[in-house]
This record gives C-alpha cells, structure tokens and sequence, in this order.
C-alpha cells in the first residue's frame, strides 16, 4: 500500500513538474525584470528597486502608458526610492525613509509622487494603480524631454556626472531628469 502510493506521489510530482516547465514556462526570463539603482555621495545613500518593461515595437507613453493617468513607474511591484537622509526635490523636503514611486506621464511633463505606503504590487486585479493618494508625501512636476535614440527598457537611474544629482527616467524617446540634493537644516 505504501509503496502504490510512493509510485503515485512521485507521478503526480513529475506530472506537475512537467507542466510547470513546459506549459507555465516557470524558468522562462520575465518580461520585465527587477533592477535597481543606487548611488552613494559622502553620507548620502539613494537607492530604488523597479521593473523593467520593453518597448517592444510598442508605442509606449500615450498608448501602452496614458497620458495624464497615474502609472506605477514599471512593471510588477511598485516602484520603491530609498533615502538615507533628508532631500531637497524642487524646493521641497523629502524625508528620509522609503517610498514607492508613482507617476502621471503627460504630453511635455510628468507629474512625479513619493508615496510613504508600500504596496505589495503595482495594479490591482482591474490594472488600475494601488497608489493612495493620502500617502503622498511630495509631489513634483518636472518637463520631458525627447531624445534621438530609442531606450528599449524603462531605466531609472541616477545622474552625478556634472556635480548636480538628478534621478533620471528613461524609455522609448522620453526621459525626465528629477533635480535632488541634500537637505540640511540650519538652526539659529
């Protein structure tokens, strides 16, 4: 009796095993990876994790991304922004502490939100945001630019080259550039 039920067990394993490979394609790369970001000036430590989706022959902002609706900013999970100490993004404070980062890509502008809930995924079931506006704790809006060359992947990276630091979000022909710097609180 033992060993039949070994012999089915073992069947049933090797049957779902079987289909997850072939019919679930579980060990297939995802469409949108995990990557992160990260830089580190002095004291100051930034990081952000997020997914990258592929431009795919797709026209990305404007149809696949609409215009002047909240996006997750990726693909997947929310998009997250670790900060170490203070910011100072467009005149105003960032706290530290970590965020998900939301977005509203418009024809010459986007709309940029640090959110304090972490969200477990992106969308819901009906592929709306999760993203609660309650929860925002800065919101900027920054211009787009269009670029000559075609960035096949959302990047999201951080820029120092010229001494200023900007986090820069890039794909297809349209990238923003965020302005951030240290905040450092002068008392009297």
């Amino acid at each position: 009796m033992l060993k039949r039920l070994l012999i089915i067990l073992s069947i049933l394993a090797l049957g779902l095993l079987l289909y997850s490979v072939f019919v679930e394609n579980i060990f297939a790369p995802r469409l949108s990876p995990k990557d992160s970001a990260e830089i580190t000036l002095n004291d100051l430590k930034l990081k952000v994790e997020y997914n990258r989706p592929s431009k795919r022959e797709r026209i990305v902002f404007g149809a696949l991304v609409p215009f002047d609706k909240v996006w997750r900013t990726g693909a997947n999970e929310a998009t997250t922004f670790e900060t170490n100490q203070d910011l100072l993004i467009d005149g105003m404070v960032l706290k530290k502490g970590k965020y998900t980062i939301w977005t509203v890509p418009m024809e010459d502008k986007w709309k940029v939100m640090f959110n304090s809930k972490q969200y477990k995924w992106g969308v819901n079931e009906r592929m709306e945001p999760m993203w609660d506006p309650n929860f925002d704790a800065l919101e900027v809006v920054v211009p787009s630019e269009t670029i000559d060359e075609t960035v096949e992947q959302f990047t999201i990276a951080f820029d120092h080259k010229t001494g200023n630091l900007k986090l820069t979000m890039a794909w297809d022909s349209t990238i923003i550039e965020l302005p951030l710097s240290e905040y450092s609180s002068t008392k009297p």
